[in-house]
C-alpha cells in the first residue's frame, strides 16, 4: 500500500523536524539500515528510512536514492545542519521515541 509522507506522521503521531515541503511525497516501502552505503545501494526510491545516523550524510544519501522521508529512532538528537539541509532539499525528517523495531511493526500495521 501507498501513502503519502504527511498520512504516516498523523498516523504514527511522529514529530516534523524538516522537510516541510516534501510531505506530500509517496512512500512505498520501509528500509531500515545505518550503514550508508549500503543504503545507497539497496534501498529503493520512494522508501521511507529508518536510522539512526543524524549526520549531513544521511540527506546526502536520501537525495541520491529518492528516499520519501526518514526516520529518527528513540528521539536522537538530529544536527543542525542535517535538518538546514534536509529542508532546502524538501526531504522530510522526523523523529519518534519509539525504537526502529517498534516502528516497523506500527508500518506494517498500516499495510506499508
Amino acid at each position: 500500500m501507498k501513502m503519502k509522507v504527511n498520512e504516516i506522521i498523523d498516523r504514527l503521531n511522529l514529530k516534523l523536524l524538516s522537510g516541510t515541503n516534501g510531505l506530500s511525497k509517496e512512500v512505498n516501502d520501509v528500509y531500515i539500515c545505518d550503514l550508508l552505503s549500503y543504503v545507497m545501494s539497496h534501498a529503493s526510491e520512494n522508501s521511507l528510512w529508518i536510522t539512526v545516523q543524524t549526520h549531513i550524510n544521511i540527506v546526502a544519501v536520501a537525495e541520491l536514492v529518492g528516499i520519501s522521508c526518514i526516520v529518527i529512532p528513540e528521539n536522537i538528537n538530529v544536527d543542525s545542519d542535517t535538518l538546514e539541509r534536509a529542508e532546502r532539499e524538501s526531504i522530510p525528517i522526523v523523529s519518534t521515541s519509539l525504537t526502529s523495531y517498534h516502528i516497523a511493526c506500527r508500518l506494517k500495521e498500516l499495510g506499508i
